[in-house]
Order: structure tokens, then C-alpha cells, then sequence
């Protein structure tokens, strides 16, 4: 009778040192899965985004009213293209995917944009890059101070003065908040 409950004592101790070690290695698990889908969004946001700047660039470079607004436009193609493949090549070697097309709203933007021209093209296009580039200037910044991967976080923070650059660049454009007239 006695071997009985010291039998049941030993599972149960076992039982209570082996299930809290699986639980944190689940847990681990799950804080891991939790860093790859932010690294993943970031991914598929930056990459969408660089997408819609390469679109709004070709824009500004052919539509623009003033020398500045197609030169910064010129500027948003090549640029963004050159981010676009760094960051492409990242993703493709960690399995992780790249957005295939801007996202909807900025589509949709864009669209509304090459319908304008003159004066009324330069304030708009000064103003969807001043906002674009706040926007990817925030997603960069979280990027590099809080992405868990190394090379995803390595990109974002050599990419960040660009766009930081970008941001000061569209708010000096004609029609942008602060820019000449």
C-alpha cells in the first residue's frame, strides 16, 4: 500500500519538473513566432510602400509642374528601387515575402494624382511624399530599434537616413507644408 502513493509522489514530482520546462519552451516558441510575423509584416509594409514610392516617383518625374518636383520625383525611383531589390534579396533568403503591388490606398492615391497637373500636381504629390515618408520614417525607426532579426534590422537602420533625407526633401517642395509657392 505504501508503494502506491510513492509511486503516484514520483510521477506527480516528475510530472511537475518536466510540463513548466515544456511550457516555457512553448512559450519561447510562440515569443519567437511572435518576432518572425513583425519582422514578416515589416516586410511586406516597407516593401508595399517602396512600391507606391517608385509609382509616385515616376509620377512626379513625368507629370511635375516645377524642376523640383520631377527631379524629387527622378529621386523617389531610384532610390526606392535600390531598397526595393536590397530588401527583396533579404526576404527571398529568409523565405519571407515581398509585396507584390502598393497597397490599395496608395493605389488608389495614385490614381487620383495622375489625374491632376500643373500646380495643382506639385501640391498634391509635395503632400503624399511628406506623409508617405513620415509614415516610413515611423515603420523604419520601430524596425530598427525592436526588429529581431539582425539583417531585417541591419537594413532598415541603414536605410532610415535616406528616408529621414526624403522627409526633409518633400516638405521643401512647392505646395508641401513649409515649401515655396
Amino acid at each position: 500500500m505504501n508503494r502506491m502513493p510513492r509511486r503516484l509522489l514520483a510521477a506527480a514530482l516528475a510530472t511537475a519538473v518536466i510540463l513548466p520546462g515544456a511550457a516555457f519552451a512553448q512559450d519561447a516558441a510562440s515569443a519567437s513566432s511572435g518576432h518572425a510575423a513583425a519582422d514578416a509584416a515589416f516586410v511586406k509594409q516597407a516593401s508595399a510602400a517602396g512600391l507606391a514610392e517608385v509609382t509616385l516617383g515616376q509620377l512626379g518625374a513625368s507629370q511635375g509642374n516645377s524642376a523640383d518636383v520631377k527631379q524629387f520625383g527622378q529621386q523617389m525611383v531610384t532610390d526606392h528601387t535600390k531598397a526595393n531589390d536590397e530588401l527583396k534579396s533579404i526576404a527571398s533568403g529568409k523565405n519571407l515575402t515581398v509585396a507584390s503591388a502598393p497597397m490599395p490606398a496608395d493605389e488608389k492615391a495614385a490614381a487620383a494624382l495622375g489625374k491632376k497637373s500643373g500646380d495643382a500636381f506639385d501640391q498634391a504629390f509635395a503632400k503624399k511624399m511628406v506623409a508617405d515618408h513620415q509614415k516610413a520614417v515611423a515603420l523604419f525607426t520601430k524596425e530598427s530599434t525592436s526588429g529581431k532579426d539582425p539583417e531585417l534590422k541591419a537594413f532598415a537602420t541603414k536605410t532610415l537616413p535616406t528616408l529621414k533625407d526624403h522627409l526633409e526633401m518633400a516638405k521643401k517642395l512647392p505646395g508641401a507644408a513649409g515649401g515655396s509657392k
